[in-house]
């Protein structure tokens, strides 16, 4: 009788919620659906009073714009070529790194350990000036080289790996030494296959994050070779022209966030499920 009472009640609190749900992801979605609509109006039609979320007359224009004024199709390859080189390392790196602190028990493990999680604390900002100094002695400023390495070390990485891998059973890990594996193929043939959701969500997280680094590729990229898509769209801001000072034109603006944004959208879309499910998992024992 108590339930059935109090199940409209219920009801409306579920109704209260969806609710409040949906409009907190519409307001999510509003920036991006302002920036895909604006993408494909004529200039006159982005600055007119009141905003129209659907274009009147939708145009390819300002995706010409870009594509033949701007070396954007070099800067498209260069933050594909940045973010999968760096996600494939950190992939192997971190998963060596978050199998020795799971596995292995060294001596000094703990406060090694310990130490690579303080690394979280430092902001990028306090490393610039030593990472370049440092590519600036090999001459490697200007370079893909220089743009991709330091996203190689991922510390959140090895966090979540390091989690994951304490999961798995060591029944397993004990039966694959009885018939003379070795650590590393211990590493290759049991841990990264039970790992994919955990490895997902690290490659996820890093390739996100390397493709929207904006800092360090401003600071050693001096041209179209090495420039990378968040730095060549910083030239818009100084005039979609390419004139210093000149109004900025918002649709070309638009138009060319629009096409730099769609690759992290799509590999999230994708791998959410795995990224969901590694994410859980890895936070499921210390």
């Amino acid at each position: 009788m108590y339930h059935r009472k109090h199940h409209p009640l219920r009801i409306l609190k579920q109704v209260i919620l969806y609710v409040l749900l949906i409009g907190a992801t519409l307001l999510a979605l509003a920036p991006l659906l302002w920036m895909t609509s604006t993408a494909f109006k004529p200039e006159s039609q982005v600055i007119s009073y009141p905003p129209q979320w659907i274009p009147q007359s939708p145009t390819l224009a300002n995706f010409q714009y870009i594509l033949k004024n701007f070396a954007f199709g070099r800067w498209w390859f260069n933050s594909i070529f940045a973010a999968v080189v760096s996600t494939a390392l950190v992939i192997v790196l971190d998963s060596l790194a978050a199998y020795a602190f799971a596995r292995l028990n060294f001596r000094g493990s703990q406060a090694l350990y310990a130490l690579i999680l303080s690394m979280l604390m430092v902001p990028m900002q306090v490393t610039i000036i030593p990472l370049y100094l440092l590519f600036s002695s090999v001459h490697l400023i200007d370079t893909l080289t220089a743009v991709l390495l330091p996203t190689t070390g991922n510390v959140t990485g090895i966090f979540l790996l390091r989690q994951f891998f304490r999961n798995i059973p060591l029944e397993l890990e004990d039966a694959a030494r009885i018939d003379g594996a070795s650590h590393l193929q211990i590493w290759w043939r049991i841990m990264l296959p039970l790992s994919r959701p955990a490895l997902v969500s690290v490659a996820i997280i890093t390739f996100i994050s390397s493709w929207n680094n904006f800092l360090w590729p401003l600071v050693v990229s001096y041209s179209d070779a090495s420039r990378t898509l968040p730095v060549g769209i910083g030239q818009f801001f100084g005039g979609a022209s390419g004139v210093s000072g000149s109004a900025p034109q918002f649709g070309p603006v638009m138009a060319a966030a629009l096409l730099a944004t769609l690759p992290a959208i799509l590999v999230f879309l994708v791998l959410k499920s795995y990224f969901v499910r590694g994410i859980t998992m890895s936070g499921m024992k210390g």
